[in-house]
This record gives C-alpha cells, structure tokens and sequence, in this order.
C-alpha cells in the first residue's frame, strides 16, 4: 500500500561492497512486498560486459537457512563520444613557380613550405575511453614525385604513436 522510501546503508562484509536496506517490522505472515532499487555505481569501464548483484532477503526474527537469494545480471554498455579536430597552419598553401625540389638537400627550405596539421582526439564523454586507435594516411607522393615530404610527428597527452619509414627519409 503506498509508497514508501527505504533506509540503505552501504558497508563492506567479507571483502565483497553490500547495500543493507531495512524494510520495516513487524510484517505480517504471508506479506509481499515489491521493491525496486536504483543503483549508481561507477568505475565499471574494466567489469566487462555484465555486472552481477546477488540479492538475498533475510528476516531478523526468524533466521532460516532456506532465505532467498536471486543473482541479477546487468549488462554494462560504455557510451562515450569521439570527436577528431583538425587544422593546417597556414591553412592554405601556394608554391611558387619558380619553386624546385632539390635533390639530395638537407635544408628545410630546399623540401618545400612548411606546413602543420595538428589533429586532436576528443571525448566528448560520458564514459571515459582507453585502447583508441586512429589511423592518419597522409598523401606523401603523386606518382614518383614527391607531393608532401613528411618531416616529424609528435603527441602530446600520453598517447604512443608510431609511424612508416616515410618520415623523414632524407633525415633533413
């Protein structure tokens, strides 16, 4: 009859997180009752795809060894959002005619302008992520001629990267 706000305390019994709730006394022989629990819990992005909660009811007055126990098995789905951002400096380019590759050169200058993209991974949550993996192609060559000549790459942020034997072949 009604509804009614329970009284639940979390502690930790055996090594293992219990949630205590009191539903009330005295109940009556035979009684029934339904009781709905709405749970918070966080850091599951390592408890894989299912989170187990084993739910027992257990009367003070008359301990029984029969008490009931129900496992309950909740599937975890991660919700996270990823955005990639990117920009050039300078944003747009143009070589002068006149401009020629020199061969074997080991100055900047003699490799082309100099361009940067910068690429930024961002999650735009709720969930935190780990283990993403972005692949860049860049364009380095157009047919046998050198279109890009890719100089370095770096990160920022903890990320490990690695790359082709394309960067930077002529080691200027």
């Amino acid at each position: 009859q009604g509804q009614e706000k329970l009284s639940c305390n979390p502690k930790k019994e055996n090594g293992t997180h219990v949630v205590l709730c009191e539903l009330g006394n005295p109940m009556k022989a035979g009684a029934r009752i339904t009781v709905d629990l709405e749970l918070s819990v966080s850091g599951l992005e390592d408890m894989g795809e299912a989170i187990t909660f084993h739910l027992q009811l257990r009367s003070k007055n008359s301990p029984s060894p029969s008490n009931a126990s129900v496992t309950v098995t909740v599937p975890v789905e991660a919700e996270a959002e990823m955005e990639l951002r990117g920009n050039s400096l300078p944003a747009s380019t143009v070589l002068p005619t006149s401009w020629h590759w020199v061969e074997g050169s080991r100055r900047l200058e003699d490799h082309g302008i100099k361009v940067e993209h910068v690429y930024e991974l961002h999650n735009k949550g709720p969930g935190t992520v780990s283990g993403v993996t972005l692949s860049l192609a860049v364009p380095h060559l157009l047919g046998d001629h050198v279109l890009l000549y890719l100089l370095e790459l770096g990160t920022e942020g903890g990320m490990n990267c690695s790359h082709h034997a394309t960067l930077n072949p002529a080691q200027v």
